[in-house]
């Protein structure tokens, strides 16, 4: 009875429009005065508790590396680099975007960040090159969400901390998803390009020395990703000392290469990663609260036992918890969520065969969905307050989007090999 009547709390509060952390620390804080032998202070135990933790370094300093590089130049750099290889397909200036997005998304490893970046730098461009604003826009917000799988990926960093895997397998068994992902995207640009006659930006094929020359401006920027994947893979740097690298590697291009980046501008780049780092650690203590209550509660024995009433058949299980996971994805924040269901869902995941790394991606891409779905959908609104679209007209142009991602959701999850092949192998 207690259970049900604080999730409803809880979702009382999110459907009210109070701040997912706040939402998330009441309700616990509600189970601790109602429960019989239970102390309040175990909120504030559990919550800072729930912050100390050295892999959660990892979190901060991704962040501030992400925002370092969307102010060094490294966000033009690369899309000049993809224009060049892909401008001259149908639908340029959107093939653009998609492989932007991707190799963006192995820098900033916020889906937010990506979107933001892609909004304020590749938009403009597509308006101008005659592409509609709101199709620019969910080009941008779809696209955004490759950054969700590629590393450094901060919410399968979350997922890695909550779940205890291992976050360089998590790390490479995003990869394969990710080219699914990213293929499926631009096959739907082609044939939206197509059908709306959007044209190339570039008249031929780009010669193998204009295709050297860009990359040698871009060559830094491109190290980066591989810097850091390599890096990890022979066990240079732990996930966590990875962050600290990408923070020096994207200070180092701002302020000594490119020199974008200047001693006065370092502390509004701190100030904007502390604000951003602030909200997402207040989650986690939230979430670590909140935890100690769905423990407490047997919650993910009782979730568990439940759906094995249903079925017993792993793949049943699966669909039921992937329609779950884009309900919710809909409705709370991602970070906030696989905050919130790792500690349910990963277990039972365990319990039907289901590897761990592969369990983490099916989720991670689910909640990628939830990301640009109404009414949560925070890229969604990211894209708006950038591009000045509306909620209706970006939605539909997402139509095609979000076929081709549940399309890619269903090859995520029926082929676990997609998942754990890369991670077998290093």
């Amino acid at each position: 009875m207690i259970t049900a009547l604080l999730f409803g709390v809880l979702l009382l509060l999110l459907l009210l429009g109070v701040p997912v952390a706040f939402a998330i620390l009441a309700t616990s804080l509600c189970y601790l005065l109602l429960a019989p032998g239970v102390k309040p202070f175990i909120a504030i135990q559990q919550f800072s508790g729930g912050l100390e933790s050295f892999p959660l370094l990892a979190v901060p300093l991704f962040i501030l590396a992400g925002v370092i590089m969307s102010h060094s130049g490294i966000a033009e750099r690369i899309v000049g680099f993809a224009n060049t290889l892909v401008g001259h397909t149908r639908g340029g200036l959107a093939q653009v975007n998609v492989l932007n997005s991707v190799v963006m998304g192995g820098m900033s490893g916020s889906a937010n960040a990506d979107a933001a970046m892609d909004s304020r730098v590749l938009v403009p461009q597509m308006v101008k090159h005659g592409y509609g604003r709101d199709f620019s826009g969910a080009v941008s917000a779809a696209s955004s969400l490759l950054a969700v799988l590629i590393p450094p990926s901060i919410v399968l960093i979350l997922y890695g901390l909550q779940a205890n895997v291992s976050i360089g397998d998590l790390f490479m068994g995003g990869l394969l998803p990710a080219a699914v992902m990213a293929i499926s995207m631009s096959l739907t640009v082609f044939f939206v390009a197509k059908r709306r006659g959007y044209q190339p930006t570039a008249l031929r094929r780009p010669t193998a020395s204009v295709v050297f020359r860009s990359t040698g401006r871009a060559f830094w920027a491109l190290m980066m990703p591989v810097l850091l994947l390599v890096g990890l893979r022979i066990g240079v740097f732990t996930p966590t000392e990875l962050s600290a690298v990408a923070v020096v590697y994207t200070l180092v291009i701002g302020m000594l290469i490119y020199r974008t980046v200047r001693v006065r501008d370092l502390g509004p780049l701190l100030s904007e990663a502390t604000k951003t780092t602030g909200m997402v650690l207040l989650i986690i203590g939230a979430a670590s609260a909140f935890g100690y209550v769905i423990r407490a509660e047997r919650v993910p024995q009782v979730i568990a036992e439940a759906m094995l009433s249903i079925t017993e058949d792993k793949w049943m299980l699966l669909i039921i918890i992937n329609v779950m996971l884009l309900v919710l994805g809909m409705l709370i924040e991602p970070a906030s969520l696989i905050i919130l269901a790792t500690p349910i869902l990963a277990p039972l995941a365990v319990e039907i065969g289901v590897d761990p790394v592969h369990f983490g991606i099916i989720v991670a891409l689910n909640l990628a969905i939830g990301g640009i779905t109404p009414p949560v959908g925070t890229i969604l609104f990211t894209v708006m307050s950038i591009t000045g679209s509306r909620l209706g007209a970006l939605v539909r142009e997402l139509g095609p989007f979000y076929l081709c991602l549940i399309v890619a959701l269903a090859i995520v999850v029926a082929v676990p090999a997609l998942s754990t092949l890369l991670p077998s192998l290093t």
